[in-house]
């Protein structure tokens, strides 16, 4: 019976050290999107349409992926998540810049922007990031499997 007590407090610590570790890397991610926002961002906000919603966006879904994922640490689940994030940050850029090029019409001036080397430099990190959580996710099967065997 003091066994299970134990486990339980155990468990309990482990759950409440994991969900204010997620919540503090959450904090932190949202304030330093914050303070990039003020001093970077603000002012093109102005000049682009939508910006500030489609960055907002990504940040929430960002900051959802980071919580779930150290949630779910020490499990599967935790690369699954990592993946999950390296997927979203491709996707999101190719659907938000639309494909690199970026039009923008401001008073009597339209500007094309050419953006396809960023954003194949971004999206490359993120498959070097996505191919990383790939490979930590088979060796923890790995050493998941010498374990039990052992």
């Amino acid at each position: 019976m003091a066994n299970r007590k134990n486990d339980f407090k155990t468990n309990l610590r482990q759950i409440t050290f994991k969900a204010l570790k997620a919540t503090i890397k959450g904090v932190l991610f949202y304030a330093l999107y914050f303070v990039l926002w003020i001093m970077f961002l603000a002012p093109a906000a102005e000049m682009i349409p939508g910006l500030q919603q489609a960055v907002e966006t990504f940040v929430m879904v960002y900051v959802f992926l980071i919580i779930v994922g150290e949630l779910t640490s020490g499990t599967i689940f935790q690369y699954f998540f990592d993946a999950a994030k390296a997927l979203f940050v491709v996707c999101y850029l190719v659907l938000s810049l639309n494909g690199g090029m970026l039009g923008v019409n401001f008073q009597n001036v339209s500007l094309i922007v050419d953006l396809r080397l960023f954003l194949v430099v971004a999206m490359l990190l993120s498959l070097l990031g996505f191919a990383r959580s790939v490979l930590q996710a088979i060796n923890y099967m790995n050493e998941k499997a010498e374990y039990t065997r052992i």
